[in-house]
């Protein structure tokens, strides 16, 4: 186990596209050589804002990022990708899950997953209600 008491998730079998995918640099490593957790984090929130931005095309932002799982470390050098699916559409927010998979010696490992909850704001970071395209 990861740190916790949850069985390591298994990267899923189905082909999907994924909101986004990156490979990450040595600049993005600890001293470990691993990627920073942060910087997942970062790409997280970006996959959840893409997802998101097929739901509405409202301003919107960040209000939480519950409880961040990392199953395994990421290597420099790897693709590493970012499905989404939405999952709570509300009155002013929108909940998406993010898992992260990475690619490893051509098998797909789970490396992280995520659920991010955003607001729909007005200009003055109000919020408001959500509108759907």
């Amino acid at each position: 186990m990861a740190g916790n008491d949850k069985p390591r998730k298994e990267a899923s079998a189905e082909p999907r596209d994924p909101a986004i995918r990156v490979i990450l640099l040595p600049r993005d490593t600890n001293k470990h050589g691993t990627i920073f957790g942060g910087v997942i984090l970062s790409y997280i929130d970006l996959a959840g804002a893409a997802a998101v931005s097929q739901v509405t095309s409202q301003r919107i932002v960040t209000v939480a990022i519950k409880e961040v799982v990392f199953h395994a470390p990421v290597l420099v050098g790897e693709a590493v990708s970012f499905y989404t699916e939405v999952t709570r559409i509300g009155n002013t927010s929108v909940t998406v899950h993010v898992d992260v998979e990475s690619k490893r010696q051509g098998k797909r490992v789970a490396v992280t997953e995520a659920d991010i909850t955003f607001c729909c704001v007005d200009m003055d970071g109000k919020p408001v209600p959500v509108e759907r395209n």
